[in-house]
């Protein structure tokens, strides 16, 4: 019987993720309208014929001055931004399969075009590469996403065969070969990633989304039913049209639909995994065919150049590093200007197409890292293969990295896309990370990893990037103290090479205890985090999968805990209870804290010993707070990944 009502209690209770979320699909149904109303001529991506007549009035727009092309970049960039968002924000009941598709395949038409007026921008400033005779023709445009570098070699000087542009302090040293040839080189960086695979980019992102109300009441059943008798459903895979490769590489349709690995629903890790496995057949990287002749040596060396993306992820954006034909230039006699008009960039072929013996000398490439991301150790340099749709490592060798003056030099047999990057769970397994209330309706979360400590603060609605701190230095100042959603702030955050949000494969990469019931966990933990602090626990790691430890200490006030104010507790879903033991003993023990009982719920659990105040402040928390601290909780998975 009073288990009965303690669930019906905790249900009440729950209601408050229900109305956070029709607090978000109020908030996107407004957000929709007041784009209508305000008239700014920029379109809704989310409609077809509006996103399609921008990008075809772009298409016909023949003004290819590269200033004008970063400032329309810019807007291009956030309607992409905005489907992302989209798609990662929306619960499934909300976005149809058609217009999931619908978006992901603006997406890439946005991506494609951006990339194309780039490409024209290029040919424009070639075509006007007039310089005095004395010197070779060298931009730097930087804006705000993207900085770009073009050399055009005019003089054909064997002397002059290496070049770095100072206001980037990117450079390259080309072989002897080429100083002669009628060539431009181009370092296009864009501080984003369009190249890797969109499926890849989407799906390593648990989506943050809370149980309807038909879950909620199934969820209370589970608890009087027992684990044993949930049922494991697999997932349903979306029909879609198979992937087609756009004449410059890049994928024009894609097998998609949103994987929320870790939704707020009542599933298990194993659940996860076997999803995992349906997923892993459509979603591998193919590999290019192998000969039959091909033995298991040189099988094994191909499979070692290819990147896992489940494994490594790109910071820093792209590098693309192009040699083009140099196009004819403009002859002024008297008062006219005669130009050959040709069609589009010629890529200059690197090695040669008769050269199969490989003898040609290698390009060298010198690269200045940026200082808006961080990268903890040497970054893997790859190159894209355009007929793979992969990231590979052959074909680039002698990298020298320069720590102290974010320097990477290394040499490259042909021109390539390249990207620079690094194992996505560097920071995983967590060291500690803590969590407490601050003021109403506000908390801290605290992660520390082996490399980096990461404060995020709460408050409302929202949270804010608090600092970075590495070896005892703030880093990324130019992320912090702006207030972002989660999907946002675990966007940015990784972008910038700080990853504390495991992905959907994480658990085959970092050595981990599996907490089956971590979901369950992270939702009693965000009901009551208004008034408890909760910490990362060692005996977390001697406890069963079935069972989550952590402390927990009743926080009312600003003064920092103390190591007496904290007592353990053990959570399986099921059953909470506090502990006798310290973080101090020698053992772990699951008996009980004396004159204390077990109870159904963690809530009921804490309120045992709880004061007035914080049994108030519990019951008055704002939902919207509630639900931004069970978002943070169950992207960073902070119970399993410690």
């Amino acid at each position: 019987e009073r288990r009965e009502s303690e669930l019906a209690e905790l249900h009440s209770l729950e209601q408050k993720f229900l109305s956070a979320r029709q607090w978000k699909t109020n908030y996107r149904a407004h957000t929709k309208w007041e784009h209508y109303l305000s008239c700014d001529g920029s379109p809704d991506p989310a409609v077809l014929p509006e996103i399609n007549t921008f990008m075809s009035l772009w298409r016909e727009d023949q003004n290819e001055d590269i200033q004008l092309v970063m400032e329309k970049g810019e807007q291009v960039l956030n309607l992409i931004e905005k489907l992302q968002f989209l798609l990662l924000d929306t619960p499934p009941s909300e976005i149809t399969e058609k217009e999931t598709v619908q978006y992901q395949e603006s997406i890439l038409e946005l991506q494609n075009l951006l990339h194309q007026k780039y490409n024209e921008a290029t040919e424009h400033l070639l075509k006007t590469a007039n310089m005095p005779e004395s010197q070779n023709m060298q931009a730097v445009t930087k804006g705000k996403n993207v900085t770009f570098c073009i050399w055009a070699n005019l003089k054909k000087n064997i002397r002059f065969k290496n070049h770095v542009f100072l206001d980037a302090e990117h450079g390259f040293d080309l072989p002897q070969s080429m100083a002669t040839s009628n060539i431009a080189v181009r370092i296009l960086h864009t501080h984003y990633d369009h190249v890797s695979p969109l499926w890849l980019q989407c799906q390593s992102a648990p989506k943050l989304e809370v149980l309807d109300s038909e879950e909620l009441t199934q969820h209370s059943k589970d608890n009087v039913e027992g684990p044993e008798e949930e049922e494991t459903k697999p997932r349903e895979e979306p029909s879609v049209p198979a992937e087609d490769v756009c004449s410059n590489g890049r994928k024009c349709a894609i097998p998609f639909k949103e994987n929320n690995s870790m939704a707020a629903k009542n599933e298990t890790e194993e659940e996860i995994e076997k999803k995992s496995e349906i997923l892993d057949l459509q979603s591998q990287v193919e590999e290019p065919p192998l000969p039959e002749e091909m033995n298991e040596k040189e099988e094994a060396t191909l499979n070692e150049n290819l990147v896992d993306l489940h494994r490594f992820v790109p910071v820093g954006g792209v590098y693309h590093i192009d040699a083009f034909y140099l196009p004819p230039q403009a002859e002024h006699i008297g008062d006219w200007s005669i130009l050959e008009l040709l069609d589009g960039l010629e890529a200059y072929p690197y090695p040669p197409e008769e050269s199969k013996d490989g003898t040609y000398p290698p390009v060298q490439i010198t690269l200045r890292l940026s200082d808006r991301v961080m990268y903890f150790k040497v970054p893997l340099v790859a190159r894209w293969d355009l007929a793979g749709q992969q990231w590979r490592t052959d074909g680039i060798s002698n990298i020298t990295y320069e720590t102290q003056e974010k320097r990477i030099t290394f040499e490259m047999d042909a021109f390539y896309t390249i990207a620079l990057l690094e194992d996505a769970h560097l920071n995983m397994p967590y060291q500690a990370w803590e969590l407490q209330p601050t003021a109403m309706d506000e908390a801290l979360l605290t992660v520390t990893t082996a490399f980096a400590t990461i404060q995020i603060q709460i408050k409302g609605n929202q949270c804010m990037l608090s600092s970075v701190v590495v070896e005892e230095k703030d880093v990324l100042s130019h992320l912090t103290g702006k207030w972002r959603s989660p999907v946002d702030l675990r966007t940015v955050l990784k972008k910038a090479g700080v990853n504390i949000f495991p992905g959907e494969y994480s658990h085959k990469y970092v050595s981990v205890n599996k907490k089956v019931t971590e979901v369950r966990a992270y939702q009693q933990m965000a009901l009551v985090a208004s008034a408890f602090a909760f910490a990362w626990s060692k005996w977390n790691l001697e406890a069963s999968e079935e069972q989550v430890v952590f402390k927990v200490s009743e926080h009312l006030k600003v003064d920092a805990l103390k190591d007496e104010d904290w007592c353990l507790y053990m959570f399986n879903g099921q059953k909470a209870q506090k502990l006798k033991i310290t973080e101090t003993s020698e053992a772990f023990s699951e008996e009980l804290e004396e004159d204390s009982e077990f109870h159904s719920t963690l809530y009921h659990m804490l309120k045992d010993s709880a004061s007035k105040e914080a049994i108030d402040k519990i019951e008055t928390a704002s939902f919207l707070f509630i639900d931004v601290v069970y978002q943070l909780l169950l992207a960073t998975r902070v119970l399993t990944y410690s």
